[in-house]
């Protein structure tokens, strides 16, 4: 049982790793910038502290995050909920980039998975659910795990957001 769970381990360890390469290959930028991008897409007018919590970057090099992006015209500062905050919103090329990103991830993870037939797919797809349903258990947590998270395309499934027991 030990040496199925140590190769079971490994594969997915190599799988992760090369995944993981492709993904940051195809959005050509950091994954702390995509990230912030994503993010804010799907929740404009947070904060630097609420990005921060979710990128798990320190609260100076989420204002560095914030000042690059905002210098390359994709994310700007308006009043925030108080007179002490500041909230972050996309511009249109912010969102522009928020598209590409997605689709470089979408076309990336792909070719991992082109070796595999559809009824292999059908199979696989709930044990990924089952293993990303897994990855938090609050909504702090679920907001790091997806913060690269294509969310039209998860939500939108029929089985839903895998992590939406976070919610509540």
């Amino acid at each position: 049982m030990l040496e199925v769970a140590r190769r079971l381990s490994q594969l997915l360890g190599v799988l992760a790793l090369d995944a993981a390469g492709r993904f940051q290959d195809s959005i050509g930028s950091s994954g702390t910038d995509a990230g912030a991008l994503v993010h804010l897409h799907a929740y404009p007018g947070d904060s630097i502290e609420q990005l921060r919590a979710v990128l798990g970057v320190s609260q100076p090099g989420t204002v560095k995050v914030v000042d690059r992006l905002a210098a390359g015209g994709l994310l700007e500062r308006r009043a925030g909920r108080d007179g002490r905050t500041r909230a972050l919103h996309l511009t249109s090329a912010g969102r522009e980039t928020v598209d590409r990103i997605l689709l470089g991830r979408a076309s990336a993870l792909e070719q991992v998975l082109e070796v595999l037939d559809v009824d292999e797919r059908a199979r696989l797809e709930p044990l990924l659910e089952k293993l990303v349903s897994g990855l938090a258990h609050d909504r702090p947590g679920a907001l790091t795990v997806c913060r690269m998270c294509d969310r039209e395309v998860c939500c939108e499934a029929p089985a839903g957001c895998p992590l939406q027991h976070t919610v509540g």
